[in-house]
């Protein structure tokens, strides 16, 4: 991943300045008991922090072979130190050759797999740390060198998987919006052709009647159906649903259905059954009012809930019809609407006058 590449290059950064601390710690104690192979020990570390930095360099090798290598250089590097400092080992304030140097790898494990892997190869790192320093009587300076090494590497690790997340968080963002701009180009493209023919066909079928009025209404189908596919939104986040897309579904050219430009986002339980219940009404509108009945649906968000409205231009229901409706036993409206909305903690107010049409308004708290 990109996101990785400046810890990449932190970690050689680091591994440059560890180097050149052991350097001088050498030089400051000339060498300690055996100089020759203490320097020899230095030599192998520059060599490892220039093969190392140029393997890190390349993503493709930044593997388990790469890994395990840098450990095992390490600690034999860290295991040698008691025969380079012989009986200095045991100094007070004495560290080993490769000084810090020894916490790179445990940096580079907490970048390429995340915490544990830091804390596993930190715990590694001081195992052997703690060996080659047995005859020391620093054992406080051991457990502080010891618990450093492992919150680098649970911390390095913890923010570098943070990292990665981010930019997979913004990768998908920037996929959706691609995908939302190309989604829009097309929209317009069929907004300015196909639909505009699609109308005019179903207007001018109903105005000559017969088979051309056959024509212009399977053409109105398909007009909305088409209005519908381009007008369908990203997705949701996990766990919701865009009412929109649900209520889209009820489009026809008896049914016309208005929703906001903004989705209307509810956990997915929810808008279906919102859904279902102005399916439920538009069904009320059909058994009632005829098929090619006229019908809204209009949805909105106001004041912290969704609202949504089933319009009819039918007869209307006398007063008293529903009451007497449940009482006989036909719970359509009372299970299908309200029973629905009040699970949910919604609620339906329902207006009619007759021979003006019926409402139905279905509220609940977003």
């Amino acid at each position: 991943m990109a996101i990785e590449g400046p810890f990449w290059r932190a970690i050689a950064v680091f591994r440059v300045a560890s180097l050149v601390y052991a350097v001088v710690l050498l030089a400051q104690h000339r060498g300690y008991a055996e100089p020759v192979l203490g320097w020899l020990v230095i030599l192998a570390m520059a060599l490892w922090t220039a093969g190392a930095t140029l393997a890190y360099a390349a993503e493709s090798l930044r593997r388990w072979p790469l890994l395990s290598a840098d450990l095992a250089v390490t600690l034999a590097c860290l295991l040698a130190s008691p025969y380079v400092q012989g009986t200095l080992q045991t100094a007070t304030g004495t560290m080993p050759v490769p000084a810090t140097w020894m916490a790179a790898p445990v940096l580079a494990w907490a970048v390429r797999h995340g915490r544990r892997a830091g804390t596993l190869a930190a715990l590694v790192v001081a195992a052997g740390d703690i060996w080659s320093r047995s005859g020391a009587d620093e054992a406080s300076v051991l457990i502080n060198e010891t618990v450093l090494l492992l919150m680098a590497g649970w911390l390095v690790g913890h923010v570098a998987r943070l990292a990665k997340q981010a930019e997979e968080r913004m990768q998908r963002a920037a996929e959706m919006e691609a995908a939302q701009r190309e989604r829009e180009r097309l929209a317009r493209d069929i907004h300015d052709s196909v639909l505009q023919v699609l109308a005019l066909v179903h207007r001018r079928g109903r105005e000559l009647g017969g088979e051309a009025g056959e024509l212009g209404r399977l053409a109105g189908e398909q007009e909305a159906a088409l209005r519908e596919l381009i007008s369908i939104a990203p997705p949701a986040p996990s766990g919701t649903t865009d009412l929109r897309s649900l209520l889209a579904r009820y489009g026809s050219p008896a049914v016309t259905v208005s929703a906001p430009a903004t989705p209307l986002l509810l956990p997915a339980e929810t808008a279906a059954s919102v859904a279902a219940a102005v399916g439920a009404a538009l069904d009320n509108v059909r058994a009632h009012c005829g098929h090619d009945a006229r019908a809204w649906v209009l949805a909105e968000f106001l004041d912290g809930a969704v609202t949504v409205t089933v319009r009819d231009e039918g007869p209307g229901i006398p007063q008293g019809r529903l009451e007497q409706a449940a009482a006989d036993g036909r719970m359509g409206v009372a299970r299908s609407i309200r029973g629905r909305m009040a699970e949910l903690g919604g609620k339906v107010t329902i207006v009619s006058v007759p021979g003006q049409g019926t409402e139905v308004e279905i509220t609940l708290p977003a």
